[in-house]
């Protein structure tokens, strides 16, 4: 099969690679019918992390080919989605909402997905089969709900968005903008982007912002306490990574509120007075995916929401140099492979 392959970073190509095979009876593999490229794979495409040869891609929807013998809740022929993390679904962690960390979880990274067929351990555990093939137009949506759609939700829901709150979404990439979305579906009475593009400022008003705010740092702090009445937000979404973003977030937050954070933290350190003295809720991590699946499937399958427009660039698997390379110079907010 073909897949993705980054040798070092900002250097990808597309290789032939070894096809898949059951290696335990819990799997499955499936056929692609659309990958992606992740923000978080733009980390060690720029350096942030030590990279070699390495299979990539972890979001993922396609058709059940084949299923190891112990697998009982999907079938050859099912259209599945998955999380970005495998996991078996039945641990204490699990059963407490948490598959992202179960015990015996596996990172689909290591798997590589942007490919034209994955293994997909913990099959039970970890796919979600729609009730029949879907419509070529929502594929990008299914797609959207392997990662940026679930870890927004996981963001806006850490975050306790809901009813009569004002939520800020720090961050402007695909999980910001779905962190936008989950919070105005959870019912956000105002919902404040922080943007500095005009692409993605619009797609935020598309997805329910009501106001931007275009300042960073200090300024950024200070939008966000004027049209808060001096408070601060009761809901913050954190969907960067960064010792800057989180500390916005944590700033932008009245005493007493929330931050849901999932940006991938690189070299965040929190100063322990400043949390202190906030006395903000902090709740986050990787973003517990299949906790949400069934329901973002049920509101995609019946069109209430259209994720799939955060995918801004549509190309081919063969081009996925091409893709990296418009995502890290952002000229694309996520890059679609179709195969």
């Amino acid at each position: 099969m073909r897949g993705v392959i980054m040798h070092s970073p900002g250097h990808v190509s597309v290789q032939d690679r070894p096809d898949p095979r059951i290696e335990k009876p819990t799997d499955a593999i499936i056929r692609l019918a659309a990958t992606c490229i992740c923000g978080s794979d733009l980390w060690p495409y720029r350096g942030a992390n030590d990279v070699h040869d390495a299979p990539m891609g972890h979001e993922y929807v396609g058709y059940v080919t084949e299923v190891g013998a112990d697998v009982r809740t999907v079938k050859v022929g099912d259209f599945v989605v998955g999380s970005f993390m495998a996991s078996d679904n039945t641990c204490e962690i699990c059963s407490a909402g948490y598959q992202s960390r179960c015990v015996d979880v596996v990172g689909m990274g290591g798997v590589g997905t942007q490919a034209q067929f994955a293994r997909i351990p913990h099959a039970d555990g970890t796919l979600v089969a729609t009730p029949e093939p879907p419509a070529e137009d929502l594929i990008p949506s299914y797609l959207a709900a392997s990662d940026v759609l679930g870890t927004g939700w996981f963001a806006a829901d850490a975050a306790e968005a809901g009813p009569g709150k004002t939520v800020v979404v720090v961050g402007d990439g695909a999980v910001g903008l779905m962190g936008v979305l989950a919070a105005q579906q959870m019912g956000a009475e105002r919902i404040i982007a922080m943007s500095r593009h005009a692409d993605r400022q619009a797609l935020a008003r598309e997805f329910g912002a009501t106001d931007i705010v275009a300042e960073r740092g200090d300024a950024g702090v200070a939008a966000v306490r004027e049209l808060t009445g001096g408070l601060g937000a009761h809901s913050v979404i954190e969907a960067v990574g960064t010792q800057e973003s989180m500390m916005q977030a944590v700033r932008s937050t009245r005493a007493g509120g929330h931050v849901g954070f999932v940006g991938v933290s690189h070299g965040v350190e929190l100063p322990g007075d400043k949390l202190f003295y906030s006395a903000v809720h902090l709740h986050g991590g990787p973003a517990p995916v299949r906790r949400y699946l069934p329901d973002l499937l049920q509101r995609i399958a019946d069109r209430t929401i259209d994720p799939g427009k955060v995918f801004d660039l549509r190309i081919p698997l063969e081009q996925a140099a091409e893709g990296y390379r418009a995502m890290d110079q952002r000229e694309a907010i996520k890059v679609l492979l179709t195969l």
